[in-house]
């Protein structure tokens, strides 16, 4: 006699666009990784509450958090450049499946602006090999660092920085007619 089916377990955490309530869970991932991320400030997150989506537990505890940004090329909307910011995990909630998760629920958010390319600036290379991105030279994307890594304090320029830049081909736009 065969044993009836149990119940599937509910999922261990959600994947969702973050609200306001979500701000200070985001700002103390990004806090608990500042080693391995740009620092926010809980104002930018919130300022920016809009491009972030979060991985949360059934009790509504934030374990995972990814935000993007648009980067413009001057002249050329058809070659708008998304990257992939602040990307992370409650230590206690990694290799379960989480990173993947985030990153594939924003890159399938971004498939309607048909971006040219997706960037991220990381260390995880082989993590965001594993998701289609391949290095890049960081000449490739001197707009986002002039734009963002100008500003950063850890490392005397970009190209001292140890992080690796990688992209992935994005979403083509229709055909104009």
């Amino acid at each position: 006699m065969n044993a009836p089916a149990q119940p599937a377990p509910p999922p261990a955490f959600t994947i969702r666009p973050a609200v306001f309530a979500d701000a200070r869970g985001i700002y103390g991932l990004i806090i608990d990784h500042c080693d391995r991320l740009v620092v926010r400030s809980l104002s930018n997150v919130i300022e920016h509450i809009d491009r972030f989506l979060v991985a949360v537990t059934p009790d509504g505890e934030v374990v995972g958090a990814i935000a993007y940004e648009f980067l413009a090329e001057f002249g050329d909307p058809l070659r708008t450049t998304a990257e992939l910011q602040s990307v992370c995990v409650k230590p206690a909630w990694r290799k379960q499946g989480i990173g993947r998760a985030i990153v594939e629920a924003q890159i399938r958010r971004l498939e309607p602006y048909c971006v040219w390319q997706i960037i991220v600036l990381t260390y995880e290379v082989e993590f965001f090999e594993r998701l289609g991105f391949e290095r890049i030279d960081k000449r490739q994307i001197m707009h986002k660092l002039y734009r963002g890594c100008a500003n950063c304090s850890k490392h005397e320029s970009p190209f001292t920085c140890p992080e690796v830049a990688m992209a992935r081909t994005g979403t083509p736009a229709p055909a104009q007619h």
